[in-house]
């Protein structure tokens, strides 16, 4: 696991037991009432983006744990922010829960002049799942096939060229900006909700680029629709062993990686989140789930307990916090 994480350029510093009726033995085990439960697991995105994926693995694995059934509610939008919001305001009752990813948690609330909820209040982080590596890929027409190409056309064409986003804040927005300010080239950004809508874009021609999750762009590079420039790893993803980081190819540190997690709304009993936890990791730390989450560019990753998912959220939110200062990005 430790390997997993350094090679997807991570050096710092989940779907539950069903709703009503279901009682929790401890952190370790979970006695649920089998029926049908029904619990709503929010996603932030589109239909088809890394998070849904993930999300709808999440549903299709936890019933023959705890017996309830799941399913995903996309509400993308301020780059996941709006689903935050409903979150927020949900019943603690089991019944809602999120698979968020670190840019609604860490980076939106220090970006957006204004988010409908406190990331360090408003909920009860259950665990990680794992972290989704970034590639950045072109339209197969660009006249560049590798970074320092792409840079030596962006500086030869300054304005020329765009960038589509998962949306504001996101980590495919900010990435590229650091990507951008790095190589001292301008290219527009065009923020869309969710990869999906961006990355249809680009294949069609209307926008040059996308750094996107290794799961949204593999199908469109196996199939030739676009071209991959580089991942925003420190090692090459074993699913795409012919493509270079972006940081081998001159770019030293560069880190295009985000996490996801679980989360309950505040309030939600401490018992009944131990519990979930449980069914969390006994669902998903499997080696078939292991197989599926690498097969669509998913790095598995847990959290030991939701004490440590808690304090690793406030430890995001802190250095993420400075990162967007420094970057100076500001959103209405």
């Amino acid at each position: 696991m430790e390997t997993d994480m350094k090679n997807a350029g991570i050096n710092r510093r989940t779907v539950v037991l069903a709703a009503a009726g279901i009682g929790i033995a401890g952190a370790t085990q979970a006695q649920v009432s089998k029926g049908s439960h029904v619990v709503k697991i929010i996603v932030g995105f589109p239909a088809g983006q890394a998070t849904d994926i993930v999300a709808r693995l999440l549903a299709d694995k936890l019933p023959a744990v705890t017996g309830g059934n799941y399913i995903v509610d996309n509400k993308p939008g301020q780059g996941g922010s709006l689903a935050m919001g409903a979150l927020a305001k949900s019943p603690a009752d089991g019944s809602v829960m999120m698979l968020t990813h670190m840019s609604a948690v860490a980076t939106n609330p220090h970006m957006y002049k204004s988010v409908p909820y406190d990331s360090l209040k408003d909920f009860e982080p259950v665990g990680l799942l794992g972290d989704l590596p970034f590639v950045l890929v072109c339209h197969p027409s660009m006249p560049f096939n590798n970074i320092e190409q792409l840079v030596r056309y962006a500086k030869d064409n300054p304005g020329k060229l765009t960038n589509a986003s998962s949306g504001n804040g996101t980590v495919s927005h900010l990435a590229m900006e650091d990507f951008k300010a790095r190589a001292g080239i301008d290219i527009l950004h065009v923020p869309y909700k969710g990869s999906g809508p961006g990355l249809t874009d680009v294949v069609a021609g209307q926008v040059s680029l996308a750094l996107e999750t290794a799961a949204a762009v593999q199908p469109f590079i196996q199939s030739g629709r676009v071209k991959a420039l580089g991942a925003g790893t420190t090692k090459r993803l074993s699913t795409l062993p012919n493509v270079p980081t972006i940081a081998e190819q001159g770019f030293k540190d560069f880190s295009a990686v985000t996490w996801l997690m679980l989360l309950y709304p505040a309030a939600t009993d401490k018992k009944f989140v131990a519990g979930t936890f449980a069914a969390l990791n006994k669902a998903m730390q499997t080696t078939e789930v292991d197989a599926r989450m690498r097969q669509i560019g998913a790095i598995p990753r847990f959290s030991t307990s939701p004490a440590e998912a808690a304090a690793f959220v406030r430890s995001e939110y802190a250095h993420w916090g400075e990162a967007v200062k420094r970057s100076g990005v500001r959103l209405d």
